[in-house]
């Protein structure tokens, strides 16, 4: 794992020194349209496929950022969901059928992965995330994309990741909103910091449309793949929120707490933000926009 720091934000580039990752014909031909971007190339496709990625909560946010990734060309996914498929899932679970219902999803997001593109590596784990195992799994991956069903499953990993200095793509949704954000311990603001006071929240307590979740999902992915490859800027120290009913999308952002008990203690490489929002609500999504 190597850290590029560019003017504009620190990148991730995942990196074997031990191994050259070739692409084969099959892959340079699946991937041509992508690698035709410019400032993509076959370099950032290689580091793709030397990249193994976490997903927790596969289900309609989790799942399809998996599907973008596979299709993207992402070395190994690691799936992590606990739990059967409910017939309520399947307005937004892309990777599920009907015939599937009442069995463990995570499975079933696995074949169709493999289905959708064979060359990736899927590891499924039916599990949630709990303080027993998250050592493990965010151990055996160079990024991790929280999209879990719960808060304490969040904490987890974001604890986890700070621990053990793995960026973090962190993506949630209630009802018609949404938000969006990278962290890198040592860089930007952690989950903790962000959020110190967790709120209440029923996961089956709100609707959710499909589309709404899939578009979350895509920025999610998007995120991910410009984080290892170095394309773009990365929403890191930054807070993207979106209102789905208005179409509206905000920049905002969120402040590196020292004292926070997850992030504190580490020594932060780059000024995170503006001492002036310190005072914004702990627990709203209700903060100063970044005037860009």
């Amino acid at each position: 794992m190597v850290t590029r720091i560019d003017e504009s934000a620190v990148v991730l580039i995942a990196m074997r020194n031990d191994v050259v990752l070739n692409l084969t014909p099959t892959e340079l031909e699946r991937y041509r349209r992508q690698i035709m971007l410019p400032g993509f190339g076959e370099d950032a496709q290689r580091q793709l496929k030397a990249t193994t990625v976490l997903v927790t909560g596969v289900g309609g946010l989790g799942g399809t950022a998996a599907v973008y990734l596979a299709v993207a060309g992402i070395g190994r996914l690691i799936l992590v969901r606990g739990g059967d498929l409910r017939l309520d899932d399947m307005n937004r679970q892309i990777l599920m059928t009907h015939d599937w219902v009442n069995r463990p999803r995570v499975f079933k997001a696995k074949e169709t992965l493999e289905r959708i593109n064979p060359d990736v590596q899927i590891d499924a784990i039916c599990e949630y995330i709990t303080p027993d195992n998250v050592d493990q799994l965010v151990q055996s991956a160079d990024l991790a994309l929280d999209c879990a069903h719960n808060f304490d499953e969040r904490n987890w990993l974001n604890a986890a990741c700070v621990r053990w200095q793995k960026p973090m793509i962190e993506a949630a949704m209630n009802d018609m909103e949404a938000y969006l954000t990278t962290i890198v311990p040592g860089q930007t603001p952690c989950l903790s910091c962000i959020f110190p006071e967790k709120p209440d929240w029923d996961r089956r307590g709100f609707g959710v449309l499909g589309a709404v979740s899939g578009t979350l999902a895509c920025l999610t992915a998007l995120e991910a793949i410009k984080l290892i490859t170095g394309l773009g800027q990365p929403l890191q120290s930054q807070l993207l929120t979106m209102n789905f009913n208005h179409m509206e999308f905000v920049k905002r952002r969120p402040y590196h707490d020292p004292d926070c008990p997850v992030c504190g203690s580490l020594s932060f490489t780059q000024r995170v933000l503006d001492q002036s929002v310190r005072s914004a609500p702990a627990n709203s999504l209700d903060w100063v926009a970044l005037n860009r």
